[in-house]
């Protein structure tokens, strides 16, 4: 790729005016202008459900704004149904690869033209014009081999070669170092710094703020779909930087400080030197009875897979859990449940719920020896345990016989919920148990959580949510795959968003 002729007044390779999207009642966006310039890496951050997503799915043209306008280079953006128009416009690279492992890496840098379909294709050409796109920007790939043996460090440089090689002359960097290690990082940071050279505009998207600050010119801070920062990196102060994340000095949640009563000197979970390769290492903490302890972390902390670990879904290396004395094996998601773990996962979607099954049939599947005899399942005891649980839980269904698809988010989330309290667990252990619900429902969990630990049992939320956390009595940070430091209220919210980002407020 040729280097761009030098310009004393470039023009933007993007300027966004006024975006505003709503979904439904939430306003995920309001008013939201954005301009970068050639050579010009433009951090945009904020916390979960801040709106990056969603502007980041407008400027990829995904998504189309209710109001609002998008040039690139001053040429009005197509309509989002034109997709090979953006995407010689834009290209838009996330933590998760979009390639295609059985692929070769070369057919991958080429695929876009290999699915137009348009004409013979000479694979040996390909090859030779992969090897030397490779080459160009020194990269260690192998254009012959699949795709699927990279590592995921390598995916990252593929997909970002893909969208180089296509011409674009504006790159979305969706979190692309949350899944790499700190080598497969710096290599990262030191290919933007040479498409910065090359004149490319780049938004890179971060929860990472020493990247931000390693990388970027400008940042751009979006809070509850406004935008309340927008200036250059030199000269801003890191607490600044945080305080426009997250607003007011303490987190303020709909349930702030209401806590369960903790049952003195009773340790119902205890771990000790727990460790599960790539994940996390020597983690050890305790909950008691009525206690609900956080732990949190930025994505890619590893956070989840503490949760993983002791619903039995994952398999430790090294370290013991203890329920109420009881040794948990791991790798057993049965063996936990019955030995008193209840779970909430992170995505009720793929791993809490069977969508195409009834709310009665999601809410007690856990817990078939519970509802009859000699392997037989009695419908009336199904039916009398979910009416409980949807009272219990106030989940707005038609009935028990209802499809859980059909309910809302914040619903579903309850009927989640309710599996994980059908054994009336010891431990409860939840991972992000409010994510993308409507307040209603948000504060209808939280309450029923607390009403759980008022009850004896010993409470983890895994979350990066603040406004989760404040039901916390401790809350512990993960990073770097170790627990570092642990929080107490009043804790205030900077400070704990600076632990997590390993920055000093």
């Amino acid at each position: 790729m040729s280097t761009p002729a030098p310009s004393l007044n470039p023009a933007p390779v993007v300027v966004a005016v006024g975006l505003s999207k709503r979904f439904g009642v939430t306003k995920a966006l309001s008013d939201v202008s954005l301009c970068v310039f050639p050579g010009e890496v433009r951090a945009l951050v904020g916390r979960n459900g801040a709106g990056k997503s969603t502007l980041v799915s407008i400027l990829a043209g995904m998504t189309a704004p209710d109001s609002g306008s998008i040039h690139f280079s001053g040429i009005s953006a197509p309509p989002t149904h034109a997709r090979e128009l953006w995407q010689s416009k834009v290209a838009c690279v996330y933590q998760h690869p979009k390639i295609i492992p059985t692929l070769s890496c070369a057919e991958n840098l080429f695929l876009h033209e290999i699915m137009r379909g348009r004409g013979l294709i000479s694979w040996k050409a390909m090859r030779r014009a992969a090897r030397e796109h490779f080459d160009r920007w020194g990269l260690t790939i192998d254009g012959d081999a699949l795709a699927g043996t990279l590592n995921m460090g390598q995916r990252q440089l593929l997909e970002i070669a893909r969208a180089v090689r296509q011409g674009s002359r504006f790159l979305i960097l969706d979190e692309p170092t949350a899944k790499l290690d700190g080598k497969e990082v710096d290599r990262l940071l030191t290919h933007i710094r040479e498409l910065k050279a090359l004149g490319v505009g780049i938004v890179f998207v971060s929860h990472h703020l020493d990247e931000v600050f390693d990388i970027s010119q400008t940042v751009t801070v979006l809070r509850d779909g406004k935008k309340m920062l927008d200036r250059a990196i030199a000269g801003l102060a890191k607490g600044e930087l945080i305080e426009a994340m997250v607003g007011d000095a303490s987190a303020g949640g709909v349930l702030a400080g209401a806590r369960a009563a903790i049952h003195p000197r009773v340790a119902r979970l205890k771990v000790s030197r727990l460790s599960c390769p790539g994940s996390f290492e020597n983690v050890s903490f305790e909950v008691q009875a009525g206690e609900c302890v956080g732990i949190a972390g930025l994505a890619g902390s590893g956070k989840e897979a503490i949760g993983e670990v002791l619903a039995g879904l994952k398999l430790a290396e090294a370290g013991t859990m203890l329920l109420d004395g009881i040794h948990l094996p791991g790798g057993n998601v049965s063996w936990h449940n019955r030995a008193g773990i209840g779970f909430v996962p992170q995505d009720r979607h793929r791993e809490g719920l069977v969508l195409g099954m009834s709310v009665a049939d999601n809410a007690t599947m856990a817990v078939p020896d519970q509802l009859g005899k000699a392997g037989f399942i009695s419908p009336s005891a199904v039916a009398r345990a979910t009416r409980h649980i949807i009272q219990e839980l106030d989940i707005k269904t038609a009935g028990p016989g209802e499809i859980v698809s059909s309910l809302s988010g914040g619903n579903q989330q309850k009927v989640v919920l309710a599996r994980a309290l059908a054994r009336d667990p010891a431990a409860l252990v939840l991972i992000n148990p409010t994510c993308g619900v409507d307040v209603a429902s948000r504060i209808a969990l939280f309450r029923a959580i607390i009403r759980v630990a008022s009850r004896g049992a010993a409470v983890l939320l895994i979350s990066d949510d603040l406004e989760e956390l404040e039901i916390c009595h401790r809350i512990w940070v993960l990073r770097s795959r170790h627990l570092t430091r642990e929080f107490v209220p009043p804790w205030v919210a900077r400070d704990l968003v600076a632990e997590m980002e390993g920055m000093a407020a």
